[in-house]
Order: structure tokens, then sequence, then C-alpha cells
């Protein structure tokens, strides 16, 4: 059975707590409904970017950014691997399981029309993490990672494992519970391609899966990004054995991410504050049915005692701004609902 080692820290507790807050704060923030659907969106759209970028993906974030955003149909290796990541990462968010299954399913859709042969496959063969450098005797491969298991019924019961603790180990708190999920799974190393990006897309899910709105609020690959070295060097040095560096790194990212997530979150409503701003009808009208938290157009024509058309008018407003949405369609029974 699968027995993490690490130390629970003075540094880790206090990056703990500090997370806690900072999603507390994230989650209290009263923006538009609009401007999360926006926020959100960009936050994928990075995602796919980074961690395709990380693993030698060639495309620039604007390149990424057209692609996804302009519903173009992928041409390239590289273009296909930015929409598969994309097309999981929406789909996150609608899975409840966590284990083999969900792994491979996750992976034969990542490598989909990229490397159709390993897609979705574990490895039954050796293989070997390095980097090559260039030294007086020619091209030299420094191996920086040897996986454990190299046979593909060793590598299913490992990670039988390790989903099967990182779903019972309730006593843990699941900010480290995915920090160490995190390094094992890159360990275990159970593909020839497509580890690194499926580990972050899991370590994604078991926080959602967790109560944090990973992707829809923040990400954590803004903060691999700064330094990709770091990130690949923490890993490395977590595999001898004790994670409490690795940890430590980890909750660090997640301070990162949702200090910067915050200031995204502040500067874009600073930036439509202006074009946000309530008219007095559309202030009474909230002020008015917020405790009762739906009004209908007849509601609001015998309140401000109006005609219908600047009803409509109201309405429209509120609804651009995110405040309100209609519900019912366009039948007779129709509402507006307060945001």
């Amino acid at each position: 059975m699968f027995k993490p080692k690490y130390n629970l820290t003075s540094k880790l507790l206090s990056s703990v707590s500090a997370v806690e807050r900072l999603y507390g704060q994230i989650e209290s923030l009263h923006l538009p409904k609009s401007l999360w659907l926006n926020l959100e969106r960009n936050n994928l759209v990075q995602s796919s970017f980074i961690s395709n970028s990380i693993e030698g993906n060639a495309l620039s974030l604007a390149e990424v950014t057209n692609l996804l955003l302009g519903g173009r149909v992928p041409s390239t290796r590289d273009e296909k691997e930015a929409v598969n990541y994309f097309g999981i990462l929406k789909k996150l968010p609608s899975c409840r399981t966590f284990d083999i299954k969900t792994l491979l399913e996750i992976h034969r859709e990542l490598l989909t029309g990229v490397k159709d042969k390993i897609a979705g496959q574990i490895r039954n063969a050796a293989v070997v993490v390095g980097n090559r450098i260039r030294t007086p005797k020619g091209i030299e491969t420094i191996i920086k990672h040897n996986p454990p298991y190299h046979k593909r019924e060793e590598i299913k019961k490992h990670l039988g494992e390790l989903f099967e603790w990182a779903q019972e180990s309730a006593q843990i708190l699941p900010i480290i519970r995915a920090g160490i999920f995190h390094h094992q799974y890159v360990y275990l190393h159970p593909f020839i391609d497509g580890n690194g990006r499926t580990g972050r897309l899991l370590t994604a899910l078991f926080l959602m899966q967790n109560g944090y709105q990973i992707n829809k609020y923040f990400i954590l690959d803004d903060f691999y990004d700064t330094d990709r070295k770091l990130y690949s060097d923490k890993l490395s040095k977590a595999d001898r054995g004790n994670l409490t560096q690795w940890l430590e790194y980890f909750t660090d990212g997640l301070k990162y991410s949702l200090q910067s997530a915050i200031a995204k979150a502040k500067n874009s409503l600073s930036q439509i504050t202006v074009s946000m701003r309530l008219t007095a009808g559309e202030s009474r009208v909230l002020n008015k049915f917020v405790n009762v938290g739906e009004f209908t157009a007849g509601d609001a024509v015998k309140f401000l005692k109006v005609s219908r058309q600047q009803v409509n008018a109201i309405v429209k407003g509120l609804i651009e701004k995110g405040r309100i949405e209609k519900r019912g369609g366009n039948t007779k029974g129709s509402f507006y609902k307060i945001l």
C-alpha cells in the first residue's frame, strides 16, 4: 500500500492556511456572471497553452488562442495537442470518477490524432526521462528520472494503490493529497508519452472533486511556467523519498495562482466598472426585488409606474450587465432571476 513520507513543517502549514484564505477571497468576489465566464475561458486557453508548451509544443499563446476560440479544425500535431487538451479541460467538471479508467479515457483523448497507437495504453516497456545536452564527446542524454516499474501489470497495480490512497485518505487535507498525488503519478510515469499533461489534468480533477473550482477561478500552470526547470527539479528531488520540499513548492504554487487570479479578476472588474454601472431605474429594480430574488416585468411596471417599453429597456440593461437572467422563455409565465 502506498505510504507517502513528508513532514508538516510550519512553512507547509502556513501555506495551506494562506491557500484557504485566498480561496475564500476569490469565492467571495461579487463579479458579474459574464465576467466569470470570460475569466474561465481565458484560464482554459492559458492552461492548454502552458501545459503543452512545457512538454515541447511550439505554438505561441496567440496561436493557441486563435485556434481554440476561432473554431478552426487543427491540422498539425501541435494544434491537435492544444485542441485535445482544451476539450478535456472543458469536460473535467462533469467527471464524477477518479480512477484508472478515468485516467485511460483522459490519456486516450489527449493523444487521439497525435499518437494513436499509444493513446490510452499503459506502457509495457522501459523508459527514462532525461535531457539531451551537447558535450565534447557529442550529444549525451542526462537521465533525470528512471521510473521504478516497467511492466504493465506492475504499473497498473501501483496506480491502483495510488488512486485508492487519494480517495480514502480523508484524514489528510485535500491540498496536501493533491500535491502528493501529482508527484507520485509522475514518478510512476505510466505512459510512453503524455505523463506530465495527464498528471496536471488529474491533479486539477482531484482538486475539483474536493471543493476547489480550479480552472473556473484559477489554474496552476501559470506557476509552473514561471520557472519550468524549478518545477522539474522539485519533482525530481522528491523522487528520493521525502515529499516535504515538493509539497512546500506545490502549495506555494497554489498561493501564487490564487493571488494572480484575484488580481486578474479585480483588474477586469475595474475595467468594466463604467460600462457596468447601473442606471437609476436598474438600481431601483434590483434594490426592490433583491430579497425576493426574482420579479416579473409586470411587477417592475407596477413598482416604477412606467410603461412596459421602459421596463423592457431596464431589464435588457440588467441582463447585459449580468445582474439578472430571464427564466421561462418567452411565455407569459416568464420572470427575471436576480443573480
